[in-house]
């Protein structure tokens, strides 16, 4: 059974029908079955409801929170096929029992996700950068680069403890530019890109799940004269890879022989071969070695002998003195030639 591609629920799922792709703008599947309740009197009022997510007792159960009230409500002791157990999570209810759902959009499949956000993957495509910085700035030295993010990376956490205050600098592949700045906190969207955004009395906190779709750079600027502590953490993916070339030819035609392969530096978001020292960046990322196999086993042909016709001139003494004087006629001969087939 495979599951739709958005992370959003689909009606009319049958227990052994495929799911079908949801439209981008489908509405949330377990909100959907709530508001069928906007019309039914619960306790003589009624109400407008809200689903409730995320209940660890009873994924399954259609439990529905009254807009503005403290009622939480069981509306009915299973939710339709289809619908997500969680709000974050891809397993889904099916007969009123929640089932897995792995990565792969398998219905019992334990494929999850690594780090890289790579389904199955073994978290070889990504790195994991974390580390603080201590920033000062000056009336003199009024802005300063903290980090740079770059596209792609995930699981982002930026906090800030002290006065300083963080801004954005984005840069999408297409080279448009951006800056972007948080008063106030809440969830927000940049170049695609979901941050929610917590602020306290000496702290912020960036939180980006990811991918990011442009490259960040987290600037401050000059506030107060009194240092703050930037602590940072996430998985960037690594842009340069090694990729193996194609077998070069063979060394000879026949008899044996045997070719080789080499590896060039790959940029994965322009797709192009780079120069080799991008990929040295990467202290994970090794080179690998060449590979060699045998090639053109066949057997060369044998020596063989051939024989050629040629047209030959063959000297005639005179025997007879009425003859002409002595001359050259043509004759036929044949030679035997030896020949050897070269092996290449």
């Amino acid at each position: 059974m495979v599951i739709c591609t958005p992370i959003k629920d689909c009606n009319g799922l049958g227990k052994h029908n495929p799911i079908p792709d949801c439209p981008a703008d489908s509405e949330d599947f377990r909100a959907q079955q709530c508001s069928a309740y906007n019309d039914v009197q619960y306790q003589g009022h009624y109400y407008e409801w809200i689903p409730l997510y995320n209940d660890p007792a009873a994924p399954c159960a259609l439990k529905c929170h009254a807009q503005g009230q403290s009622l939480v409500v069981e509306l009915a002791p299973k939710v339709l096929d289809g619908t997500r157990c969680n709000a974050d999570s891809l397993d889904m209810c099916i007969s009123g029992i929640c089932q897995a759902v792995g990565c792969d959009r398998q219905l019992g499949s334990s494929a999850k996700e690594d780090n890289c956000g790579v389904c199955a993957g073994d978290g070889s495509t990504c790195r994991l950068v974390r580390g603080q910085a201590k920033i000062h700035l000056a009336p003199e030295k009024r802005e300063e680069n903290v980090i740079a993010v770059p596209l792609g990376s995930r699981s982002v956490r930026i906090t800030v403890k002290g006065p300083a205050r963080l801004f954005i600098e984005s840069k999408t592949l297409q080279g448009n530019r951006g800056e972007h700045s948080f008063n106030s906190p809440g969830v927000f969207v940049v170049e695609n890109t979901t941050i929610e955004f917590q602020k306290g009395a000496d702290r912020q906190i960036f939180k980006i799940p990811g991918p990011m779709m442009a490259d960040f750079i987290f600037k401050t600027r000059y506030t107060v004269a009194k240092g703050s502590v930037v602590q940072f953490f996430f998985y960037q993916p690594i842009s340069h890879q090694w990729r193996q070339t194609d077998f070069f030819p063979c060394t000879v035609t026949c008899g044996g022989g045997y070719q080789l392969n080499s590896a060039e530096c790959m940029d994965i978001r322009l797709k192009r071969v780079v120069p080799d020292h991008y990929c040295h960046y990467y202290p994970e990322n090794v080179k690998p070695k060449p590979k060699l196999k045998e090639c053109s086993m066949d057997p060369c042909p044998s020596r063989q002998v051939s024989w050629l016709s040629y047209s030959i001139l063959k000297y005639q003494p005179n025997i007879n003195p009425l003859d002409p004087p002595a001359s050259f006629q043509l004759a036929k001969a044949t030679v035997y030639k030896w020949e050897k087939q070269p092996c290449l």
